[in-house]
Order: structure tokens, then sequence, then C-alpha cells
């Protein structure tokens, strides 16, 4: 929304009056569009980190207090009270379900979760110490194949039915991708459990005997899947986005969403962390650790501390460390590495360099210990960020189909290469 107010822009000997855009939450926006055809000039703006690129109802965050909200909703509330699949419900359609409506839902979800059978042929193609993202990317991709009848964009329906099959199958495809990496055959879902704990039983059930959980582990992921679903305009997100810009179907945004994702920079965090806390070895050698974190010229850094968003703390690392403690003493796990995760998080936390930097663990820290306790193989990480990221993905994606304002992407350069010049023949160079 604009609030009349404006700016002058002194640009090529130019003043040029560019309009400032208010949000219900968050910094005021000049709106730069008439900046090109005005002044012939345009904007620099590496990662876009001063830019907004679109108009979202649907997550909200303040990095200088700390704040986290899904469709106005602080994350805190959410994840105490709240479950993974209501709150996809919530990213989806922007308010909480009554009852009836969440049965509807949840009804459609689980009879959505098989595979078509072609998959397993799918799953054959590739080579089986693939890494299951590599899987993931390509699986979710072919679903257009599947269901090249039902993607008629301008048909609200079929949207819908689209983001439903998504939520619904990604887990699936990605127990599958385990499951054959390891050489297991694929378990179908159980649609007599709830969301997450279907996934866990897709994952480590075996026909040879049922699957015995404790309680705390369905709790500890779908307290993840919660923290995970939405993240604003990340670059996985901005991904999908962009991709849906073009008008290609909702099965290849996703894909391009799980191929950003799987960068190190971005979903494959928590998975640097464990090989962080493999490298430091044993809590004995955690202060050493510390001391070369804090020298700037040892090239060794610290992974899970600290967030490009949050100045302060990221609200989701508060919730999920209660919930982590939780599970490693519920579940009673022995582990060397989570004994130096724990030492590490003890000691960064007392330490006055950390503090007054405000690097604090992140999300990322916390989770990586979790799957890792939950018997999560490392590889498995950034898959496990893609099931609960998908409930954001389709958010943006349904709401960018309905926004009047939307373009395809098309952002511009500074040109550094060789000015013009003429082709010379080979003979003569």
């Amino acid at each position: 929304m604009s609030d009349n107010k404006s700016v002058v822009l002194n640009a090529a000997g130019k003043n040029v009056e560019l309009p400032v855009h208010t949000g219900t939450l968050g910094a005021p926006c000049v709106d730069i569009t008439r900046l090109p055809k005005e002044t012939g000039l345009f904007t620099y703006d590496p990662g876009f980190v001063a830019t907004a690129s679109c108009r979202s109802a649907v997550t909200y965050i303040d990095g200088d207090e700390g704040v986290l909200l899904y469709r106005g909703y602080p994350i805190e509330q959410l994840a105490k009270h709240s479950n993974f699949l209501e709150v996809s419900y919530l990213l989806m359609n922007g308010e909480l379900p009554n009852k009836q409506e969440f049965d509807k839902f949840e009804h459609e979800v689980t009879h959505h979760t098989m595979m078509h059978e072609a998959f397993k042929g799918f799953l054959g193609g590739f080579r089986h110490d693939a890494h299951p993202m590599a899987m993931l990317c390509g699986m979710i991709g072919s679903l257009a194949a599947f269901y090249h009848s039902d993607l008629d964009l301008d048909d609200p329906e079929q949207r819908r039915l689209a983001a439903i099959r998504l939520l619904a199958k990604v887990p699936t495809i990605a127990a599958a991708c385990y499951r054959y990496s390891i050489g297991w055959p694929v378990r179908y879902p159980r649609n007599n459990l709830e969301y997450v704990e279907r996934f866990l039983h897709m994952m480590f059930e075996v026909p040879s005997e049922p699957l015995m959980m404790k309680p705390v582990a369905a709790r500890a992921l779908d307290l993840l899947f919660i923290l995970h679903a939405d993240h604003e305009q990340n670059a996985s997100t901005s991904t999908v986005r962009l991709v849906g810009s073009t008008g290609a179907n909702p099965y290849a945004c996703v894909a391009a969403g799980v191929a950003a994702l799987w960068g190190p920079a971005h979903g494959g965090a928590n998975e640097a962390v464990l090989k962080m806390l493999a490298e430091i070895g044993s809590a004995s050698n955690v202060q050493g650790a510390i001391d070369k974190a804090k020298d700037k010229n040892s090239g060794f850094r610290l992974m899970g501390f600290g967030h490009r968003v949050y100045k302060n703390f990221d609200p989701r690392a508060t919730i999920i460390r209660e919930m982590c403690h939780q599970v490693l003493n519920e579940l009673g796990v022995n582990d060397p590495m989570l004994e130096v995760a724990m030492k590490l998080e003890e000691a960064a936390l007392k330490d006055e360099y950390f503090v007054q930097r405000k690097l604090y663990p992140n999300v990322d820290f916390y989770s990586g210990i979790i799957y890792k306790a939950l018997g999560i193989p490392t590889e498995m990480f950034t898959v496990m960020f893609a099931i609960a990221r998908t409930a954001g993905w389709v958010s943006h994606w349904l709401e960018q189909q309905t926004d009047p304002e939307a373009k395809i992407g098309r952002p511009r350069q500074i040109y550094t290469g060789a000015a013009s010049r003429d082709y010379v023949p080979a003979d003569k160079r």
C-alpha cells in the first residue's frame, strides 16, 4: 500500500519524484520502477539485500528484534500450540482452519501421499550413492509428467490441487530416495498415521518388524518442520517465485527451490554444522575451536552461529534449543559428537567475544543435532529442510498466481566485458 509519501532523487541532473510504499509492518520501500524511463539509470544491489521483489502477506521477519510471523501469528505461539499440517494450511490459505476445515485438509493431504509406481523405475536410474537432494530435485520436477492434464494455471482448483499434491508427496519421495540409497525397499505411506509420524515410518520401518518410536521423535520433527516452513523471501523461495514468474508449472518451480536450498550457504548449513563438530572431534578440543574462531587468520569459523537476517537472536533457535535438550534426555543418546555440540553451545554462550557480537547458536545448529539424535543421516538433513519448506514454497507460488502486479523476473546488470569489437578470422589472430 502507498501512504502518499514520496522521495525526490537527483539523478542524471534531473529531480525524480519516487513514491514510497509501506506494508502492514516493516520499513518503507522506495518504488524505483520509473527511474530507468525518466533517467536512463538502473540501481545496483548485489544479492538483492535492499530490494523488495514483491508484495507478500505470507511471512514477516524483523531481524533486529528477532521476530518471525506466519500470517501475523508469532512463531512462538504456533510452535507451542499448533502442528505442521495446521501451519501449512495457515500459510496456504491465510487463516487458521476450524475443525471441519482442518479435517478436510488433512484428509486431502493424506490421500495424495502415494507416488506413482513408475517412480520406482525412476529411482533405479540413479546411482545408489547419489545424494538424496539430487534424486529429490529430479523426482519432484518429474511430477509434471504425471499430472500434465492438471496444469491449467488459470484454474484456481488445479492450482490448489497441485499445492496439496506437493505437500503430500514430497515426504513420500524423500523417504523413497533415502531407502533407495541404502538398498532398502520403498515403504508405502501408512495413512492411518499423522503427517510427521507417517514420514518417520516411511523412513525407518522395515517389513520384518514394526517401528517402535518414542513420542518425542515425532514431536521434535513436527516442531522443526514448523520452524522451517517459511522464512520470507530467502534464496530458495525467491527462486520458486522467479521460476513461477515465467508461468512454469508448480512442480518445476518447487524443484528449482530444492536446487537452491541444496547450497551450503542456505539449506546445507545444518549439514555443515555436523561436519564442523566432526572436525573438532571431542569435547576437550572445544576451547581450542573457540579460540581459533576468534582468530581472523585461522581460517576456521563456527558453523551454526549468527544469522544474516537476525541481528539479535534467531527466535527459532530459542524454541528449538529446549526441544534439542529434551530429545537428548528422553532418547538417552550417547554420541561423542553430540557431547561436542553441547559443550560448544555452553562455551559460546559464555564467551564475551560471541556475546558482544550476538553470535548465538541459530536454528541450523540445533536442527542438525536433533536430526542426528533421531538417526537421520547427515546427507538427509537438507532433504528434511525441503520437506518443511515445501509448505512455504507452495504458499508463495499460490500467492504469486493471483498477484496483479506480478511480472516475469528480469534483473539488470552492470556489464564489465569487452566493448564492441570486430571478428578476426582464425588465420589472422
